[in-house]
């Protein structure tokens, strides 16, 4: 008889010792029913099942803040009215966002009051954007002593619609509508009337408007006017367009809303006089952009620095 392979004995009797011992650890093994399933679930739950009624452990998003936009106020109905559609047009770019009218003066409802209701809500954040063209008593003045009156209140000041190229679309826009075609560029002016105001940031910022009219007509010039407060006055400004040379002198209306001061500037027109904003959709926009720009980059109750 020949001896047994080596080669062959060695890896069977290997193979033996290994099934015995994974046969006694298995034989230790408690098999996995579906109690204990049930318990591990209970204390470790899987990743995707849905929390317990009651234990949403997600804090809620906080509404956004409320946009009050600050309209300064008129006799002229047309005013409120040309004000309300302009909301909603901010309304329609902003679904969900909680957009709300005041009025420094004149219309209701006042900003006091439109302020004492929002603080007597309570837990809601406010952005108060003025729909005004320049800085001014109203905004750097009314508007923050209207926030002081509702200390619980909390509360950002927009900047006014301003010098800003789609307050500038708006008004180029206004002038296309009232027939403005510049036809022999030396022949034509453009005279921009505002309210006016004594703050010498507020004639700054009507000068800067100006200058961008002038630069989207195309180089035609472009002279501030004014209803109030300052000079020159809308004839004076015709006058000295006239004096150069420019028979063709159309009057752009600087103001959100059909009133007093833009029915006058529109009277001493000697061509066309445009409409005010309104309900311009570059309006809307210019609204959100100032409440978007105050909400993120302002600390609570500050001013907006013009």
């Amino acid at each position: 008889m020949t001896e047994p392979d080596s080669a062959f004995a060695t890896p069977a009797g290997l193979l033996v010792r290994i099934v015995g011992q994974l046969g006694a650890q298995l034989a230790q093994v408690r098999p996995y029913d579906r109690r204990q399933r049930k318990h591990d679930e209970e204390v470790r739950p899987p990743m995707n099942a849905p929390a317990p009624a009651g234990e949403n452990h997600t804090a809620p998003t906080p509404p956004a803040p409320v946009l009050v936009a600050v309209g300064h106020g008129s006799r002229d109905p047309r005013a409120r009215a040309a004000l309300v559609r302009l909301l909603d047009r901010v309304r329609e770019l902003r679904p969900g966002l909680d957009v709300r009218l005041a009025h420094i003066e004149l219309n209701a409802p006042l900003l006091d009051d439109a302020l004492a209701e929002l603080a007597a809500a309570g837990g809601r954040d406010a952005v108060l954007v003025p729909l005004l063209l320049a800085p001014g008593h109203h905004v750097t003045h009314d508007l923050p002593a209207a926030l002081a009156a509702a200390p619980a209140l909390r509360a950002r000041v927009a900047d006014p619609l301003g010098a800003h190229p789609l307050l500038v679309e708006a008004l180029a826009d206004r002038l296309a509508e009232a027939g403005w075609t510049p036809g022999d560029p030396g022949a034509a002016g453009v005279v921009l009337a505002s309210a006016g105001s004594r703050d010498p940031r507020s004639g700054a910022v009507t000068r800067r408007i100006a200058a961008l009219l002038g630069e989207r007509l195309g180089g035609v010039p472009v002279l501030p006017a004014y209803a109030s407060a300052a000079a020159p006055t809308v004839p004076d400004a015709v006058r000295a367009l006239t004096a150069r040379g420019r028979h063709r002198v159309a009057v752009a209306s600087c103001f959100t809303a059909p009133g007093l001061f833009a029915t006058r500037a529109a009277a001493d027109a000697p061509w066309i006089a445009s409409d005010p904003l309104g309900a311009h959709p570059a309006l809307a926009r210019l609204v959100l952009h100032r409440y978007d720009r105050a909400r993120t980059t302002l600390p609570v109750r500050e001013l907006a620095a013009v």
